[in-house]
């Protein structure tokens, strides 16, 4: 189905569990990200674009739109969805629904998630700031000080670190090696860790900088494990 001149391009969308520890064959411990990687449904084909569900969720919750794309490709409401590209030799039918066993044990990916929200803070706790004198007279601990002069330049810079809000950002960790695979549970493990809190939606993808390029005889025997499952 795969590729197999190339580096392939696939993607899955999954949901963090949290994190544990495992030991290898040679006995090193590896801290890894446990995810619950698929199954994920096609709701949509656009030329290598794929529109993938994860999860489920109330039809109250779902706008009128949605439900119409959902009710054509006749599954129930999806509570992630996010467009991957793939690359694919045969066509993937709307409606069908791909699983964790497109990814293999020590390929590499790169995992897209939203950072853990920490509200409103200040800037030393955001920014590192090292803050004024402790003592009783300073009237100076944690605040942020002069951020323009009044004559030149009349204004603050843009850009100018202040307190805001902290955290719950898009961010992308590269490169992060798959440790093991359940096919039978949908579960990954991945080394090290992952953006976002437990519970939280994350986008899979093989890395860009390690690309995955699968020979024939590979595919050949992956076909046959499939066979044995």
């Amino acid at each position: 189905m795969w590729r197999l001149n190339k580096a392939m391009k696939l993607g899955l969308l999954g949901k963090k569990l949290g994190m544990t520890q495992v030991f290898t064959e040679e006995g090193k411990f590896v801290p890894v990200t446990v995810i619950e990687a698929g199954p994920c449904t096609v709701l949509n084909i656009r030329g290598k674009k794929v529109l993938l569900g994860f999860g489920n969720k109330k039809e109250k919750n779902t706008s009128n739109a949605m439900l119409g794309l959902y009710k054509k490709v006749k599954v129930s409401p999806k509570a992630f969805i996010k467009e991957i590209m793939f690359d694919i030799d045969e066509e993937i039918s709307v409606g069908k629904e791909i699983a964790v066993d497109i990814f293999r044990e020590k390929d590499s990916v790169d995992i897209i998630g939203n950072s853990i929200g920490k509200g409103f803070q200040g800037g030393v706790k955001r920014w590192h700031w090292r803050g004024g004198p402790s003592g009783h007279g300073s009237m100076h601990h944690r605040r942020i000080g002069s951020i323009g002069g009044s004559s030149f330049p009349s204004r603050v810079f843009k850009g100018q670190r202040m307190p805001g809000r902290m955290g719950n950002k898009k961010r992308t960790v590269q490169n992060l090696e798959i440790v093991k695979v359940y096919k039978d549970k949908n579960l990954l493990l991945v080394k090290g860790p992952v953006p976002g809190p437990k519970n939280s939606y994350l986008e899979l993808r093989i890395a860009k900088k390690k690309p995955v390029v699968r020979s024939k005889d590979e595919k050949k025997s992956e076909e046959q494990d499939n066979k044995k499952d």
